[in-house]
C-alpha cells in the first residue's frame, strides 16, 4: 500500500468512519503477504517509492501470476523482467491485465493511482539495435516510476554524427542511461558532452573478446568522464529505475 493510501486509512479510523477492525483487516499484508513459495513485500513502495519487481527468469508462469496478482490487488504497479514470450503467454492467460512488451521481454500493469512525475526527462540512449531489450526494459520501467522518456537509439560510436543529430535531446534530459556492448565506450561520450547524470548499462551482446559484456562493463567502470556510474551487465531495469529516481529528486 502507499503512504498516502495508509495516511487516508488512518484518518478515516480517526474519523470514526472506519473501525480499528475493518483497518486491520486492510493492514494486515503489510510488511509482507506469504504466498507459501513467495513472500511478496508490499511495504516496498512505502519504503523505497516503487513496489516489488518481479524478476521473471527461474519463475514458473504459475508463480509470477500469483505474485503479481498480490501486488496488482494493492492497486500497486506491476513489472515482470525477463520473461520468454513463452512463459509470457501463459502468465497472461492467467493474469490478462498485464500488458506483454516482448522487445523489452517484459511484462506490465500501471498502478491504479498514476504515480508523481518526474521533474525532467530520463533519455536512454542505446548503441545499437542489438542493445534494444535491454534499453526497452529501461524505458518501461522509468515510465512505470513516472517519468517521461525520451529513447535515441541505434547511435553508437561507429557512426558518431548519429548522437550529435540528437543533439535536442541531450541538452533537454535531466538524467540519462546509455545502453551499449561491444567495447561500451557510448556512455563516456555522452558523459563528456552533459551535464547530467549518466547511468551506464553494459550489455552482453560482442563477439568473443566482449565475454559475454564484461569488455564493456570493464570499459565503462574505467571511464574518464565525471558524472557517470555503472550498473551490472543487461540490467536495464536498474539502469532505469536508478535514472528515473534521480529523475523525481530533480
Amino acid at each position: 500500500m502507499e503512504t498516502q493510501k495508509i495516511r487516508k486509512l488512518l484518518q478515516q479510523v480517526a474519523d470514526g468512519g472506519v473501525s480499528p477492525d475493518e483497518a486491520f483487516g486492510r493492514l494486515k499484508t503489510l510488511p509482507f503477504e506469504d504466498l507459501g513459495f513467495a513472500k511478496v513485500d508490499h511495504h516496498r513502495a512505502m519504503r523505497q517509492g516503487f513496489p516489488e519487481v518481479i524478476f521473471g527468469q527461474g519463475k514458473t508462469a504459475a508463480q509470477i501470476a500469483r505474485i503479481a496478482q498480490a501486488i496488482y490487488a494493492q492497486g500497486a504497479a506491476v513489472l515482470v523482467t525477463r520473461v520468454s514470450p513463452e512463459k509470457a503467454a501463459e502468465v497472461k492467460r492467467l493474469m490478462p491485465q498485464l500488458a506483454h512488451e516482448p522487445e523489452a521481454r517484459c511484462l506490465s500493469a500501471p498502478a491504479k493511482q498514476p504515480p508523481p512525475p518526474g521533474k525532467g526527462k530520463v533519455a536512454v540512449v542505446a548503441a545499437g539495435t542489438s542493445d534494444l531489450p535491454v534499453a526497452l526494459e529501461a524505458v518501461l520501467t522509468a515510465e512505470l516510476m513516472g517519468s517521461k522518456v525520451e529513447r535515441v537509439f541505434d547511435v553508437g560510436v561507429s557512426g558518431l554524427h548519429r548522437l550529435l543529430a540528437a543533439a535536442d535531446v541531450l541538452r533537454s534530459a535531466s538524467c540519462f542511461v546509455v545502453v551499449a556492448g561491444m567495447e561500451g565506450a557510448l556512455p563516456s561520450v555522452v558523459a563528456g558532452l552533459v551535464d547530467r547524470p549518466v547511468v551506464a548499462v553494459p550489455t552482453s551482446i560482442g563477439y568473443g573478446a566482449a565475454f559475454g559484456g564484461l569488455a564493456a562493463l570493464l570499459g565503462m567502470l574505467n571511464s574518464c568522464a565525471p558524472g557517470l556510474s555503472v550498473v551490472n551487465i543487461d540490467n536495464g531495469f536498474g539502469g532505469g529505475y536508478l535514472a528515473g529516481m534521480i529523475d523525481h529528486l530533480g
